[in-house]
């Protein structure tokens, strides 16, 4: 195959060259971007000297539509232009932003503030959370990758509202991300010396994935209203930890719930359940798709934390972009991502 990547100078964009550059399925890979065009990689990213050859080319739709594969690791706000041009044609197209994933255009434009996409093609958007919609995405030709947020927080509750173990009502989400989940860019809350040795909350209330978080979990439950989700930046460059807590509604044990999450997530290759009474951490994720989760009730109290863990640019954005890629083909999930996490 053919595979383009626009965005491809962006942190999401050099980690899905990562993945494809080495995939067997894939002949070549074509790197796009908008303001970077006609420069070699390596000078944007010098990790890469004497790896790549590779030169960034400027946006090309025409070029772009004759090709297999087109993964959009662009702003949003940007993507949803894009998409519309390549819709159709020979291309399918794997959306790495929020542009996408919200069915309701007004839910787009009260969290993103910008305009929404149209109807037709929010309605063949399939949403890309690979273990939970598998079959979908093997008959699309158009997937809106989810958030780094969303894809921790669903997969670490996608068991108890399934089998509606949990008041939905008591839910809170606390999350908290490394600094490379806010682009390349620099910024006043991205730089170091604002960010070093502190502990920052931020969008409290605010925050653009907690539509998306809510539109799947009302899918699974009916039941399920509006969370409190609530995201915190602390100073490593990668990594997502998302502890979760809810009222269980009869009594479970931890070794039932452990049971209930190991079975629901059998033949699921990158979804780790931890043994019971070890917790994952962060960078037991670094750098590979997986994504380690643990679980335990409280007897005392009746309630239930759920603890999930992956890495933003890889589970969290180009790795689940490429396991989508490889679901939609028919393949392996697993191929081109067999990758032991970097450790320490």
């Amino acid at each position: 195959m053919n595979v383009g990547i626009v965005g491809s100078t962006g942190y999401g964009g050099v980690e899905l060259y990562r993945f494809l550059s080495k995939h067997p399925n894939v002949n070549e890979c074509i790197l796009y971007s908008s303001s970077l065009g006609e420069t070699p990689y390596a000078e944007q990213y010098p990790h890469l000297a004497g790896l790549s050859l590779e030169r960034v080319k400027p946006i090309m739709i025409g070029e772009m539509q004759q090709l297999d594969f087109v993964f959009l690791a662009v702003p949003s706000g940007v993507s949803k232009d894009l998409a519309q041009k390549l819709i159709g044609k020979k291309a399918k197209v794997i959306d790495l932003s929020g542009d996408l994933r919200l069915k309701d255009p007004g839910q787009y434009e009260e969290w993103y503030k910008g305009e929404s996409a149209p109807q037709d093609v929010l309605d063949k958007a399939v949403y890309g959370l690979t273990e939970m919609n598998r079959h979908a995405i093997g008959e699309a030709d158009l997937i809106a990758n989810p958030g780094c947020f969303p894809t921790a927080t669903l997969l670490g509750l996608a068991p108890l509202y399934h089998q509606d173990l949990i008041d939905p009502h008591s839910l809170i989400i606390d999350a908290k991300t490394g600094l490379s989940g806010a682009g390349r860019k620099a910024t006043q809350s991205s730089h170091f010396s604002e960010t070093q040795e502190n502990l920052r909350i931020y969008k409290v209330q605010q925050h653009q994935h907690t539509p998306e978080i809510e539109q799947q979990l009302k899918e699974w439950n009916s039941e399920a209203g509006p969370v409190t989700f609530t995201t915190h930046l602390i100073p490593m460059t990668r990594g997502i930890m998302v502890t979760m807590y809810a009222d269980l509604k009869d009594s479970w044990t931890t070794g039932q719930l452990h049971s209930l999450y190991h079975n629901f997530y059998e033949g699921s290759p990158f979804i780790r359940v931890r043994q019971v009474g070890q917790f994952p951490s962060t960078k037991e994720v670094f750098g590979t798709n997986f994504c380690d989760l643990s679980i335990k009730a409280d007897l005392r109290t009746n309630r239930v934390t759920i603890v999930s863990v992956i890495d933003n640019l890889v589970k969290g954005a180009a790795g689940q972009a490429v396991q989508n890629m490889n679901v939609m083909l028919g393949l392996d999930e697993t191929i081109g991502l067999h990758h032991y996490p970097i450790y320490p």
